[in-house]
Protein backbone atom coordinates (compact mmCIF):
# COMPACT_ATOMS: atom_id res chain seq x y z
CA UNK A 1 0.00 0.00 0.00
CA UNK A 2 1.71 3.06 -1.19
CA UNK A 3 1.76 5.93 1.63
CA UNK A 4 -0.42 8.15 0.42
CA UNK A 5 -3.15 5.60 -0.36
CA UNK A 6 -6.16 6.12 1.94
CA UNK A 7 -7.99 2.95 1.21
CA UNK A 8 -6.99 -0.49 -0.71
CA UNK A 9 -9.32 -2.61 -2.20
CA UNK A 10 -7.65 -6.28 -3.21
CA UNK A 11 -9.46 -9.36 -5.26
CA UNK A 12 -13.30 -8.96 -3.32
CA UNK A 13 -15.79 -11.68 -3.68
CA UNK A 14 -19.25 -10.77 -2.86
CA UNK A 15 -22.22 -13.32 -2.82
CA UNK A 16 -26.36 -12.84 -2.44
CA UNK A 17 -27.10 -16.71 -1.76
CA UNK A 18 -26.37 -18.35 -5.32
CA UNK A 19 -25.61 -14.59 -6.65
CA UNK A 20 -21.91 -13.75 -7.49
CA UNK A 21 -22.58 -9.66 -7.18
CA UNK A 22 -18.67 -8.59 -7.22
CA UNK A 23 -16.32 -10.87 -8.85
CA UNK A 24 -12.98 -10.03 -7.95
CA UNK A 25 -13.19 -5.79 -7.79
CA UNK A 26 -9.43 -3.87 -6.57
CA UNK A 27 -9.37 -0.68 -6.28
CA UNK A 28 -7.26 2.25 -4.31
CA UNK A 29 -8.15 5.87 -3.23
CA UNK A 30 -5.32 8.26 -2.74
CA UNK A 31 -5.23 10.99 0.25
CA UNK A 32 -7.07 13.93 -1.13
CA UNK A 33 -8.65 12.29 -4.24
CA UNK A 34 -12.31 12.24 -6.20
CA UNK A 35 -12.55 8.19 -7.13
CA UNK A 36 -15.61 7.34 -9.00
CA UNK A 37 -17.18 3.64 -9.55
CA UNK A 38 -19.49 3.81 -12.56
CA UNK A 39 -21.42 1.76 -14.20
CA UNK A 40 -25.04 0.65 -15.00
CA UNK A 41 -27.79 -0.23 -12.56
CA UNK A 42 -26.43 -4.12 -11.12
CA UNK A 43 -23.01 -3.29 -11.82
CA UNK A 44 -22.10 -4.35 -8.06
CA UNK A 45 -20.96 -0.43 -6.92
CA UNK A 46 -23.39 -0.60 -3.88
CA UNK A 47 -22.37 -3.73 -3.11
CA UNK A 48 -18.51 -2.77 -3.24
CA UNK A 49 -19.34 0.25 -1.02
CA UNK A 50 -21.50 -1.97 1.12
CA UNK A 51 -18.05 -4.05 1.42
CA UNK A 52 -15.77 -1.50 2.50
CA UNK A 53 -17.75 -0.14 5.22
CA UNK A 54 -18.27 -3.50 6.89
CA UNK A 55 -22.21 -4.04 6.36
CA UNK A 56 -21.48 -7.28 3.69
CA UNK A 57 -18.40 -9.94 3.91
CA UNK A 58 -16.12 -10.78 1.03
CA UNK A 59 -15.60 -14.08 0.22
CA UNK A 60 -11.81 -13.27 -0.14
CA UNK A 61 -9.05 -10.47 -0.35
CA UNK A 62 -8.23 -7.66 1.82
CA UNK A 63 -9.36 -4.18 2.22
CA UNK A 64 -7.15 -1.48 4.02
CA UNK A 65 -8.19 1.28 5.43
CA UNK A 66 -5.66 4.10 6.38
CA UNK A 67 -2.74 1.63 6.68
CA UNK A 68 -4.52 -1.46 8.57
CA UNK A 69 -7.17 -3.78 7.69
CA UNK A 70 -10.33 -3.41 8.15
CA UNK A 71 -11.63 -6.79 6.50
CA UNK A 72 -13.49 -7.69 9.37
CA UNK A 73 -13.79 -4.91 11.13
CA UNK A 74 -17.25 -4.39 12.51
CA UNK A 75 -19.17 -1.49 10.74
CA UNK A 76 -19.30 0.76 13.30
CA UNK A 77 -15.61 0.27 14.26
CA UNK A 78 -14.69 1.44 10.79
CA UNK A 79 -16.42 4.62 10.81
CA UNK A 80 -15.14 5.13 14.51
CA UNK A 81 -11.67 5.12 11.98
CA UNK A 82 -12.66 7.35 9.90
CA UNK A 83 -14.74 6.07 6.98
CA UNK A 84 -17.87 7.18 6.35
CA UNK A 85 -20.74 5.86 3.89
CA UNK A 86 -23.69 8.03 2.63
CA UNK A 87 -25.89 5.17 1.42
CA UNK A 88 -28.12 5.18 -1.45
CA UNK A 89 -31.78 6.38 -1.00
CA UNK A 90 -30.38 8.67 1.87
CA UNK A 91 -31.84 6.59 5.03
CA UNK A 92 -32.05 9.62 7.35
CA UNK A 93 -34.60 8.98 10.54
CA UNK A 94 -37.43 10.84 9.02
CA UNK A 95 -38.94 11.28 12.74
CA UNK A 96 -36.60 12.88 13.97
CA UNK A 97 -35.51 16.22 13.51
CA UNK A 98 -32.58 17.81 11.30
CA UNK A 99 -30.51 18.37 13.99
CA UNK A 100 -31.18 15.10 15.95
CA UNK A 101 -30.43 13.29 12.54
CA UNK A 102 -26.76 15.10 12.51
CA UNK A 103 -26.52 14.41 16.40
CA UNK A 104 -26.90 11.15 15.20
CA UNK A 105 -23.86 10.86 13.22
CA UNK A 106 -21.47 12.14 15.99
CA UNK A 107 -21.76 9.23 17.93
CA UNK A 108 -18.01 8.86 17.44
CA UNK A 109 -16.87 12.11 18.67
CA UNK A 110 -16.07 13.50 21.62
CA UNK A 111 -19.49 15.21 23.42
CA UNK A 112 -17.39 18.85 23.55
CA UNK A 113 -16.92 18.21 19.28
CA UNK A 114 -20.03 18.12 18.57
CA UNK A 115 -21.12 21.45 18.27
CA UNK A 116 -18.16 22.20 16.66
CA UNK A 117 -18.79 19.73 14.01
CA UNK A 118 -22.75 20.48 13.41
CA UNK A 119 -21.88 24.31 13.34
CA UNK A 120 -19.17 23.19 9.88
CA UNK A 121 -22.06 21.11 8.92
CA UNK A 122 -24.58 24.36 8.94
CA UNK A 123 -21.57 26.36 7.42
CA UNK A 124 -21.54 23.52 4.30
CA UNK A 125 -25.14 23.52 3.93
CA UNK A 126 -26.97 26.50 4.96
CA UNK A 127 -30.34 25.03 4.10
CA UNK A 128 -30.10 22.81 7.45
CA UNK A 129 -29.56 25.49 9.41
CA UNK A 130 -32.78 27.00 8.55
CA UNK A 131 -34.22 23.66 8.81
CA UNK A 132 -32.65 22.36 11.88
CA UNK A 133 -36.02 22.36 14.14
CA UNK A 134 -37.88 20.58 11.19
CA UNK A 135 -39.11 16.78 11.02
CA UNK A 136 -36.58 15.35 8.23
CA UNK A 137 -39.24 13.36 6.70
CA UNK A 138 -40.83 16.63 5.36
CA UNK A 139 -37.57 17.17 3.79
CA UNK A 140 -37.70 17.57 -0.07
CA UNK A 141 -35.63 15.27 -1.39
CA UNK A 142 -32.86 17.51 -2.18
CA UNK A 143 -32.58 18.92 1.44
CA UNK A 144 -32.58 14.83 2.38
CA UNK A 145 -29.58 14.11 0.61
CA UNK A 146 -27.83 17.00 1.96
CA UNK A 147 -28.93 16.34 5.33
CA UNK A 148 -27.49 12.20 4.44
CA UNK A 149 -24.11 14.09 3.76
CA UNK A 150 -24.17 16.14 6.49
CA UNK A 151 -24.95 13.45 8.84
CA UNK A 152 -21.65 11.85 6.97
CA UNK A 153 -19.76 14.44 7.70
CA UNK A 154 -20.51 14.92 11.59
CA UNK A 155 -18.14 11.93 12.38
CA UNK A 156 -15.16 13.98 10.65
CA UNK A 157 -14.43 11.66 8.16
CA UNK A 158 -10.97 11.02 6.52
CA UNK A 159 -12.48 9.21 3.31
CA UNK A 160 -16.45 9.81 2.41
CA UNK A 161 -18.20 7.14 0.39
CA UNK A 162 -21.37 8.55 -1.43
CA UNK A 163 -23.57 5.88 -3.01
CA UNK A 164 -25.86 7.68 -5.63
CA UNK A 165 -25.91 11.13 -4.37
CA UNK A 166 -27.84 12.45 -7.36
CA UNK A 167 -30.94 9.74 -7.43
CA UNK A 168 -33.89 10.69 -7.90
CA UNK A 169 -32.94 14.45 -8.22
CA UNK A 170 -34.26 17.42 -10.33
CA UNK A 171 -31.52 18.35 -12.99
CA UNK A 172 -30.87 22.05 -10.83
CA UNK A 173 -30.47 20.08 -7.55
CA UNK A 174 -27.98 17.32 -9.25
CA UNK A 175 -25.99 20.53 -10.24
CA UNK A 176 -26.17 21.75 -6.70
CA UNK A 177 -25.05 18.46 -4.83
CA UNK A 178 -22.05 18.28 -6.97
CA UNK A 179 -21.04 21.65 -6.21
CA UNK A 180 -21.10 20.63 -2.88
CA UNK A 181 -19.39 17.17 -3.24
CA UNK A 182 -16.55 19.69 -4.67
CA UNK A 183 -16.56 21.87 -2.11
CA UNK A 184 -16.07 19.33 0.90
CA UNK A 185 -13.38 17.61 -1.31
CA UNK A 186 -11.87 21.55 -1.32
CA UNK A 187 -11.73 21.49 2.46
CA UNK A 188 -9.94 18.23 2.82
CA UNK A 189 -12.33 15.20 2.43
CA UNK A 190 -11.16 12.45 0.17
CA UNK A 191 -14.05 11.07 -1.96
CA UNK A 192 -15.32 7.53 -3.36
CA UNK A 193 -18.59 8.03 -5.35
CA UNK A 194 -20.48 5.85 -6.51
CA UNK A 195 -22.84 7.36 -9.31
CA UNK A 196 -25.12 6.36 -12.37
CA UNK A 197 -24.47 9.88 -13.71
CA UNK A 198 -21.10 8.83 -15.20
CA UNK A 199 -20.94 12.50 -16.97
CA UNK A 200 -21.44 14.56 -13.66
CA UNK A 201 -19.07 11.58 -11.53
CA UNK A 202 -16.51 11.77 -14.16
CA UNK A 203 -16.26 15.68 -14.41
CA UNK A 204 -15.57 16.63 -11.16
CA UNK A 205 -13.05 13.15 -10.22
CA UNK A 206 -9.28 12.47 -10.83
CA UNK A 207 -9.76 9.03 -11.29
CA UNK A 208 -12.38 6.49 -11.88
CA UNK A 209 -12.92 2.81 -12.37
CA UNK A 210 -15.92 1.15 -14.83
CA UNK A 211 -17.90 -1.55 -13.39
CA UNK A 212 -19.33 -4.21 -15.34
CA UNK A 213 -21.64 -7.28 -14.06
CA UNK A 214 -19.34 -7.35 -11.03
CA UNK A 215 -15.96 -6.74 -12.80
CA UNK A 216 -13.72 -3.66 -13.22
CA UNK A 217 -13.45 -3.24 -16.99
CA UNK A 218 -11.77 -0.10 -17.32
CA UNK A 219 -9.95 2.16 -15.05
CA UNK A 220 -7.82 5.55 -15.46
CA UNK A 221 -7.73 9.44 -15.28
CA UNK A 222 -11.30 10.74 -15.38
CA UNK A 223 -10.83 12.86 -18.20
CA UNK A 224 -9.26 9.93 -20.25
CA UNK A 225 -11.99 8.07 -19.54
CA UNK A 226 -14.49 10.78 -20.49
CA UNK A 227 -12.85 11.13 -23.85
CA UNK A 228 -12.97 6.97 -24.34
CA UNK A 229 -15.02 6.22 -27.13
CA UNK A 230 -16.37 2.80 -25.80
CA UNK A 231 -17.46 4.82 -22.30
CA UNK A 232 -18.66 7.70 -24.42
CA UNK A 233 -21.40 5.22 -26.00
CA UNK A 234 -22.01 2.90 -23.16
CA UNK A 235 -22.33 5.52 -20.49
CA UNK A 236 -22.28 9.57 -21.86
CA UNK A 237 -24.86 9.28 -24.72
CA UNK A 238 -22.53 9.93 -27.00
Amino acid sequence: MAENTILSVNDINVYYGQIHAVKGISFEVQQGEIVSLVGANGAGKTTTLGTVSGLLRSKTGSIEFAGESIFSTPAHKIVEKGLAHVPEGRRIFQQLTVEENLDMGAFVRKANEIEDAKAYVFEQFPRLKERRRQQAGTLSGGEQQMLAMGRGLMSAPKLMMLDEPSMGLAPILVEQIFEIIQTLHKNGTTILLVEQNAQMALSISNRAYVLETGTVTMSGNATDLMNDDRIRSAYLGG
